[in-house]
């Protein structure tokens, strides 16, 4: 049994070849290679601010080192080439007056822009050494976010309210990550608060008593953050709502009468009416009024004045025809001997006999005949024909008397 620990022991402490060769290799990078260590592999820069690629480099060789920088595209962009802190070659327009080198390769960047943002790789190099040193360091660029608030639609809501939104905005800021907090406590999904995917939504599926709650949201990226001001979010119940309604009813009641009462019809509805109005006074007025046609008067083809009517009104009867005195008539030389025409004059309805004593007729002046009261007479004689004037010549028409 000692015999086969010993044996072992040996075999164990016999290196094999190929381990030896691996030793043997790092061994020669440590003493001719150059070694580049960074300090951080990211760094967060701000929108028009500074940042610094920080790296340190080892080499055996006292000579200068050959310092380059890329930024990784799909076509590589050399940022910066030197040897040592001395620049080779012309910078890039996008690069000049913001870039500067320094003795153990860092790089620093000024006026940081947002096509700033990638990753760099920093090669270094010396003459004498066999391997170059490499090391990547990510660059973010990023502008700080406002201060969000929180929008609803409406600062109360009714209970077993479906689907209530809160909505998380804010003005400026790249890179933004939301959060809600309900009382001062970070809120996640379940069943009743949904949140959307990026968490900036925040939905209440089925409103009840126990959200009536402060509100508030934060929104967040890798150089700022931000919290809204809490909002409160007030939950009534149904009950309160019948109440509402309720008075709401009684008041819309009330106010549907009081219209009702006070309508009235527009100025053009008006005018509608007062023309049918006039409309119908017309059609009333044409039926109930026929039209009386007075003969046409030949005096030329008179025989004698007595062979015409007597032509008076008769003041015991008003309603007997009306009797009007004989004219002589005119020469047959006169200019005025002329036929009339018939003229057409509207029928007036014929008022009942009055209980007053009879009024007397006065001569027609001007060729119209009117009647006016006399005082009463025991007796009135009979009117005679040569009591009334001759009317003049150039107006023998006369106007015929209700009858």
């Amino acid at each position: 049994m000692k015999a086969e620990r010993e044996a072992s022991c040996k075999e164990t402490a016999i290196p094999s070849p190929f381990l030896l060769l691996w030793l043997f290799i790092f061994s020669l990078a440590g003493v001719c290679g150059v070694n580049i260590s960074c300090p951080s592999p990211l760094v967060r820069g701000t929108l028009g601010g500074s940042a610094l690629l920080s790296v340190t480099y080892t080499s055996t060789s006292s000579d200068q080192p050959v310092i380059k920088w890329q930024l990784k595209r799909d076509k590589p962009v050399t940022v910066v080439q030197s040897i040592g802190t001395d620049i080779i070659g012309n910078l890039r327009p996008e690069y000049r007056g913001r870039i500067l080198l320094y003795e153990n390769g860092s790089l620093l960047l000024h006026h940081l822009q947002l096509s700033d943002e990638g990753a760099y790789e920093v090669e270094i190099s010396i003459t004498d050494d066999t391997f170059t040193g490499e090391r990547y360091i990510s660059l973010t660029v990023d502008v700080p976010v406002s201060r969000p608030f929180v929008h609803m639609v409406a600062s109360s809501v009714l209970e077993l309210t479906e689907f209530f939104i809160l909505n998380c905005t804010h003005d400026s800021g790249t890179k933004p990550t939301y959060s809600w907090q309900k009382g001062g406590k970070s809120l996640t999904n379940d069943s009743r608060l949904l949140l959307s995917h990026d968490q900036k939504i925040l939905t209440i599926s089925r409103v009840v008593i126990s959200d009536d709650d402060v509100y508030s949201c934060r929104v967040e990226n890798p150089i700022s953050s931000m919290k809204s001001l809490p909002v409160k979010l007030t939950v009534y119940r149904r009950s309160s709502l019948y109440i509402i309604l309720s008075t709401g009813g009684i008041f819309l009641l009330i106010t549907l009468v009081t219209v009702c009462a006070c309508w009235k019809p527009s100025k053009k509805k008006r005018q509608e009416l007062a023309r049918q109005s006039r409309q119908n006074v017309a059609e009333q007025s044409n039926g109930n009024h026929e039209v009386d046609i007075v003969p046409a008067r030949n005096y030329q083809n008179r025989r004698h004045p007595d062979e015409s009517s007597c032509n008076y009104i008769n003041p015991i009867d008003p309603l007997s025809p009306p009797c009007y005195p004989s004219m002589a008539p005119p020469s047959a030389h006169s200019p005025d001997a002329y036929m009339h025409s018939g003229r057409r004059y509207p029928r007036t309805p014929v008022p009942s006999p009055p209980s007053t004593p009879h009024p007397t007729l006065t001569p027609p002046h001007m060729g119209s005949l009117t009647r006016k009261p006399h005082p009463q007479r025991l007796s009135p004689p009979p009117p005679h024909a040569e009591e009334l004037p001759i009317e003049p010549e150039n107006n023998m028409h006369h106007h015929s008397l209700p009858r």
